[in-house]
């Protein structure tokens, strides 16, 4: 008796395949030759490359990056482990875990909150944003010493950026002037 090695049963090809199949209006996918597809491909980047509102975005966004990379003369917080990294300056907060990184805004930003345990070298930051969610950081120093050194410059970043402190100032101004008024 013979027996075949093998499927003796064809391809599937169409809907079974390809669910955008739909006979009449659509070859199957296996249909299209390798060098129409490429073809394809190229004339869109080419066509990307020409196009004057493709190019206006590309060079808006170059531009934005320098200036996003100028340097700004105001204070920088900057505290760095082997996996873990904290900077506070002038365009926000950006933590970094290993491979995870996140960066928040000023305008993003409910609270800072810093933390260092009585014994121990960890010292926590944790972003507190207005809707009540908190992302916090271990940064190990090298020394205890380091804590005051990361507390001061975080709160010159915090008074120098943070414009918490400048909204309450304000209602202290206005509640005062309609005191004198009345």
């Amino acid at each position: 008796m013979e027996q075949r090695i093998g499927s003796g049963s064809q391809p599937l090809e169409g809907a079974g395949f390809d669910p955008a199949f739909i006979p009449g209006l659509t070859p199957p996918a296996s249909a299209e030759p390798e060098d129409v597809k490429d073809e394809d491909v190229t004339e869109d980047a080419d066509s990307e490359e020409t196009d004057p509102e493709a190019v206006d975005e590309v060079e808006e966004e170059a531009e934005e990056e320098a200036e996003e990379e100028a340097p700004v003369d105001g204070p920088v917080f900057e505290a760095a482990d082997r996996r873990a990294r904290v900077v506070a300056d002038h365009r926000g907060v950006r933590l970094a875990l290993d491979d995870q990184e996140c960066e928040f805004r000023w305008d993003e930003i409910g609270a800072v909150e810093i933390e260092f345990p009585r014994f121990g070298k960890r010292f926590t930051v944790t972003v507190h944003t207005p809707d009540r969610r908190w992302y916090p950081i271990e940064i190990e120093a090298t020394a205890r010493s380091r804590f005051k050194e990361w507390d001061e410059q975080l709160d010159a970043v915090l008074d120098a950026y943070f414009e918490d402190g400048a909204d309450d100032a304000d209602v202290k101004e206005a509640d005062a002037e309609e005191a004198d008024a009345e």
